[in-house]
């Protein structure tokens, strides 16, 4: 079972299509044809709760490069800072809890905001509210703010089974209702560690020759 622990420490890679989109289809849509080129738009905002995807769109996006070009996200004031010196910016920058941005975060998200139609780039930022909500420069909110923002919503409990369903029926096997309803009394809240729950489950039944069954969930999730 060390082995199922350690994958369960370990959610899937985030792309855009294992982004389960519950209410945010037009966002998921959007982000696509952005990423894509066919949205003018040189900034993209996203905010919602804790939970709600921001982090994994901004990471998928990190991982599509045959998309729009080149996508950097910068985990750190540092990492913005250092485009400073750059002599052109990358074709996407993002930018993810710009909430907790420090000064010298900020005015180095202001200074890319600045380049980007010079150096025909963009911005795909993210946060845990509105641009008007945000406690950062005036500068910095105006200009997340003039772009294309996007409300997150949570999913429904109904819509994260939908999720796993959907997940399961993709690795090839079928998930009783009364295994959905009890990972979700049971399980961590957010979908990728349902998901890797569900993987585990997968592979634990292979190796055990054990069909998948509640019982069996029980014990994947004593090993996490």
């Amino acid at each position: 079972m060390q082995q199922l622990v350690l994958h369960l420490a370990e959610p899937p890679v985030p792309t855009l299509e294992n982004f389960a989109p519950g209410s945010n289809r037009e966002v998921l849509a959007t982000l696509h044809a952005w990423l894509a080129g066919a949205v003018e738009d040189r900034c993209v905002y996203l905010w919602g709760p804790t939970g709600c995807g921001k982090s994994h769109l901004l990471r998928a996006a990190a991982q599509s490069p045959q998309r729009f070009g080149r996508v950097l996200l910068c985990a750190s004031a540092l990492e913005l800072e250092s485009l400073h010196e750059a002599a052109w910016l990358p074709p996407v920058v993002a930018v993810d809890d710009v909430q907790q941005l420090s000064a010298p975060g900020q005015a180095a998200l202001f200074r890319v905001f600045q380049r980007l139609r010079e150096d025909d780039a963009r911005v795909l930022a993210a946060g845990d509210a509105a641009p008007a909500g945000l406690d950062l420069r005036d500068d910095v909110r105006t200009r997340l703010g003039a772009g294309l923002v996007f409300q997150l919503r949570l999913l429904s409990d109904e819509q994260k089974a939908e999720a796993l369903r959907s997940h399961a029926s993709g690795r090839g096997f079928t998930i009783a209702p009364e295994l959905t309803d009890y990972l979700l009394r049971h399980g961590r809240r957010d979908l990728p560690s349902l998901m890797a729950v569900l993987d585990a489950l997968d592979q634990y039944s292979l190796q055990t020759k054990r069909p998948i069954t509640l019982p069996l969930l029980r014990e994947v999730l004593a090993a996490a």
